[in-house]
This record gives C-alpha cells, structure tokens and sequence, in this order.
C-alpha cells in the first residue's frame, strides 16, 4: 500500500493516460454530484414539512365549530354551535386513556397598559396543558397552572414582544398591568418558535375569562394531544370516533362537514410520511442507478484499460513479478481515480447547495443538504465499487501466461 515505487507508476499510468483517467473520474464525479443533489432536495422538503408544524404539537387535535348547513333532530339549519364546559369535561372523561394533553381556548383581543404604554394584544384563555400543545417556551417565571384554574386568578403570562412594547428592558416578573379595567399579575413571560405573531400573545386562566367576560361557559375551541403510544392509524380513528361523539353531543347531522371541524395533526403526518417515503424511493431509484452507472462506466474503462496494458502485464510476469502485485497495483490505481473523484463529486454537490439554498425556498425547499453518514457511506460505497472494478478484469489479466500476453495485439 505504501510502496513508493508502485505509486510512482500509478501516477505515471495516469499521467499517459490522462483521457482515460478524466473519463473514469467524470462518470463517478457526475454520479456522486447528482446522488447529492438529489437527497439535498429531498432533505429540503423534509425541512419544509417540519418547520410547518414547528409551532404546535405533533399528537395534537383541535375542536372548533361554526354554523349548521343541515337541520337535525328538529333543529334548523344555520345554528350557530356552542362548546362549553361540559363538552370539554365529557372529552377529558370519556377519552382518558387516549389523551395526553387536554386544554380549551377562549379568544380574546383587549387593551392591555402598564403605566404610559399600551396597545391591543390578542389573549389567548387556556388551561395548564396548552403549554405543551403550544410548545410554549417559558423564560421568566411560570405558566399558568392548575390552581389559578381553580381560583379564577388574575394572573397573565405575555410574550416577548409584549414585554418589551410595554415594559422595554425593564423586568415584567410580578408587575400589574391593566387588562380592559382589570388588574392582572405577570406571572411569566415565554417566547415561541412560531414567531413574532405568536410572541405578541397573553395567556390568562379559561376561568378567569368565563367569570370576567361573559359570566358563561361558552368555549372558542378544544385543544389536545392524543396518547403517543398510538399509531397513526390508531390515532386517525381515535379524531374520526372524536369527531362523530361531538356531532351527536351537539346535535349536529353526521353529514354536516360545516358545523364543526376536527384538526388532526396525525392524519398530516402521514400524507407527510407517505409523500416523504414515495420521495426517497424516486431518488433512491434514480441515485442509485446513477451511481450504478457510473460504476459501469468506471468498470469498461478499467476493462479497456486492462487490455491495453496486457503486453506490460506480461513483460512483468516474465520478470518475476507475483499476479497479485498487479491486481494491487490496478486496483489502488482505480481506488485513487475512484475517491478523488467521488470527493469532487460531493464536494461539489454540498457547494451547489449551499449557493442554491435561499432560492429554493420559493419552492418550498429549505436548507437543502445531505446528512454526514449519508457522505460517508456514498464514499464508502464508491470506494467498495472501485475496489471491485479494477480488482476483477485485473484478477484476470494476472493470470495470462507471460507468452501469451506478449503475443496480444
């Protein structure tokens, strides 16, 4: 391996044959380059899908209602329908194994001042769990929980921006500020992934919002995060059995598709993960014969190659050289043509990418790129194919008779 000789006459093989040499390494640089930018798209979309539900919860499900377009059970049609308490309570009892996190929301958009600063901030009511459907982060204080729940606190957690509109740089933590003529305790104060839209919401107690605007029990949606230990599939039939519980609890016609619309995020997640795997065995397909061409190309050149040194080969053998000091020879010479252009190849994919990144995000692919071991085994895998394209036609010419490859044309 280590032999300068030999590696000599690996360069000056090379260096005769430069045409020879570029071909070899231009069928496995343009295979690699293409397996490359193949998968890099590919990863672009998977960014893509994930970033779109980096907000919310993976498990969740959300419950909201409009008006009827069908009458049911004697009722009209164009009803307007009500969540209240009692529907959220017959969900958290009814489905208790099947839910991990349960949380209503009440919307609400109020003047909301401390000392000379003010402006409207969209409120959102909720319970302690829409932390974790929400992905809230929390970074000063806490969020709400199940106490103020039960007192009706008047207590608020408020988002980045709205710290810094009415509080600047100045500390929020346990300040009072004026909420429509109310006064309400900072008890938190979170950010979130989903932007700046997100960070300029509150967050206060369902129950201090039922008893303060409205002395009701109306609901605006329900919010949860089925078990997940349930598959898919399981979890699409869990929203659909969901789905026609509500419609009956609600006297709403099983038809009805206006009245009220159950959200499940498991049923996106496996369009995602059926779109995603039809992807990946397109371009595994497509990268793969690629590279299987290029092995082929690589392969007949090599071939070629041999025979036209059949007469050296001889001469070699007659001077005592072993058959497998020729196989050895060959074949670090097509491992040597085989990485350097495999490493072009890659290397020249992850640039394109990288150039071509921010433009791709028109198309809904984002920072399109190629995984470490996906590198790492494509370089392997080439290695493996030009240890095994030179190693077989020179096994072959190695064992030709010394006088026999002297009389070859």
């Amino acid at each position: 391996m280590f032999d300068l000789d030999r590696w000599r006459e690996i360069f000056q093989s090379i260096n005769k044959n430069k045409l020879r040499s570029v071909l070899s390494g231009f069928t496995v640089s343009f295979a690699i380059l293409l397996f490359t930018l193949l998968f890099g798209v590919v990863n672009g979309l998977k960014n893509t899908f994930s970033e779109s539900f980096v907000d919310d919860a993976a498990n969740m499900i959300s419950v909201r209602v409009s008006k009827t377009s069908k009458p049911y059970r004697g009722l009209q049609s164009g009803r307007r329908i009500q969540l209240k308490n009692k529907n959220f309570n017959h969900i958290r009892d009814s489905y208790e194994e099947d839910i991990q996190f349960l949380t209503a929301r009440i919307y609400k958009n109020f003047n909301i001042s401390y000392k000379n600063n003010q402006d409207n901030f969209d409120i959102r009511a909720v319970h302690p769990d829409h932390q974790f459907l929400e992905k809230t982060i929390i970074n000063e204080g806490r969020y709400i929980n199940q106490f103020d729940i039960n007192q009706a606190a008047k207590v608020i957690v408020i988002g980045r921006l709205v710290k810094s509109d009415l509080f600047g740089e100045r500390p929020a933590l346990g300040k009072y500020v004026n909420v429509k003529g109310s006064t309400y305790k900072v008890v938190g104060v979170f950010s979130d992934d989903g932007g700046d839209f997100e960070e300029r919401m509150s967050y206060i107690p369902v129950t201090t919002a039922q008893k303060l605007y409205g002395n009701n029990d109306y609901l605006s949606q329900i919010n949860l995060g089925y078990n997940p230990d349930l598959s898919l599939d399981k979890a699409i039939s869990f929203g659909n059995q969901l789905e026609r519980d509500l419609k009956d609890k609600l006297d709403i016609h099983p038809d009805d598709q206006s009245a009220l619309f159950v959200r499940n995020m498991a049923e996106a997640n496996k369009g995602v993960g059926i779109i995603m795997i039809a992807l990946l065995v397109i371009v595994w397909f497509v990268g793969s014969g690629t590279l299987i061409a290029g092995i082929i190309g690589i392969s007949n050149i090599m071939i070629f190659s041999i025979k036209e040194r059949t007469k050296e080969f001889g001469i070699r053998k007659a001077l005592g050289a072993k058959p497998s000091s020729i196989v050895a020879m060959v074949v670090q010479e097509t491992v040597l043509i085989t990485s350097i252009s495999g490493y072009i190849g890659l290397s020249l994919g992850i640039f394109i990418l990288d150039q071509i990144g921010e433009g791709l995000e028109d198309y809904f692919i984002k920072d399109p790129s190629v995984s470490t071991s996906l590198v790492v085994g494509s370089t392997v895998l080439l290695i493996l194919s030009g240890l095994l394209a030179g190693f077989i036609p020179a096994k072959k010419a190695s064992k030709i008779k010394p006088i026999v490859a002297l009389r070859a044309d």
